[in-house]
């Protein structure tokens, strides 16, 4: 009688049950949601720094540009656009008068959309008189 038994214990162990399946899955799922969410959050992240980056450098640019040019630049605003890594930047240039008359506050704001309110990165410089 016990070696009846035998062959059929043996085809109960060899494999997996549903229920073991299911529950394999649903640990495998899970573990591959976190994954993809925060490879998202990643490439999300990698995007914006690349624009700060970019427009950081336009705005320090514009800064050297005026730095370089011998004008001495009047109060006031001045608004343009630039390309750069095959992008349109906007750029907004207000110049300050500070009580030493040799010296201009220099504020550049960047955007990537000519009517945004809210720049991508914002320089704040000081330019001594050429």
């Amino acid at each position: 009688m016990n070696a009846h038994l035998y062959p059929l214990r043996l085809k109960r162990m060899r494999g997996f049950t549903l229920l073991e399946v299911m529950v394999a899955l649903a640990v495998i799922a899970i573990g591959l949601g976190a994954v993809i969410t925060e490879a998202s959050r990643n490439i999300s992240n990698a995007t914006l720094l690349e624009a700060k980056t970019l427009a950081h450098w336009v705005a320090t640019n514009k800064v050297v540009e005026m730095q370089v040019t011998k004008a001495w630049p009047r109060a006031g605003e001045e608004l343009g656009d630039v390309e750069m890594a095959g992008r349109d930047w906007y750029w907004t240039v207000i110049t300050i008068d500070t009580p030493d008359e040799r010296v201009k506050r220099i504020d550049v704001a960047v955007r990537t959309d000519s009517g945004s309110e809210k720049p991508v990165v914002k320089v704040i410089a000081y330019l001594g008189e050429p």
